[in-house]
């Protein structure tokens, strides 16, 4: 079952490492665009929320791997621990919905 669990934390990473790239190439165009882009300040305001978060959940499953789940004593807490990294995972889902909405561009846009 541990090594269930520690194969299922390292996907979680690597698909936050993946999201942390998309959210650091956004804020690069943001950047590009400057403060004459509409959204500017929500835009970079939601971005820097989503790698705050992006962060925090990858030292959250790195503590998560490294401990062993079979250990009674600390079930309890890596319980906790892998529901607090769901829940701040969703609430990334959330932040990076709304950065889309609000439509992060290159810096040459048609029209």
């Amino acid at each position: 079952m541990n090594h269930y669990a520690n194969k299922k934390s390292a996907a979680e990473s690597m698909l936050d490492v993946a999201l942390l790239m998309a959210n650091a190439s956004q804020l690069k165009a943001v950047l590009e665009q400057g403060a004459s882009f509409d959204f500017y300040a929500p835009i970079i305001a939601l971005i820097c929320i989503s790698l705050g978060l992006q962060v925090a959940v990858g030292v959250l499953l790195i503590f998560i791997v490294r401990w062993n789940l079979n250990d009674e004593q600390k079930q309890w807490r890596l319980s906790m621990m892998e529901n607090l990294a769901t829940a701040l995972v969703f609430i990334i889902v959330v932040v990076n919905v709304f950065i889309t909405a609000f439509g992060v561009h290159g810096p040459n846009r048609g029209g």
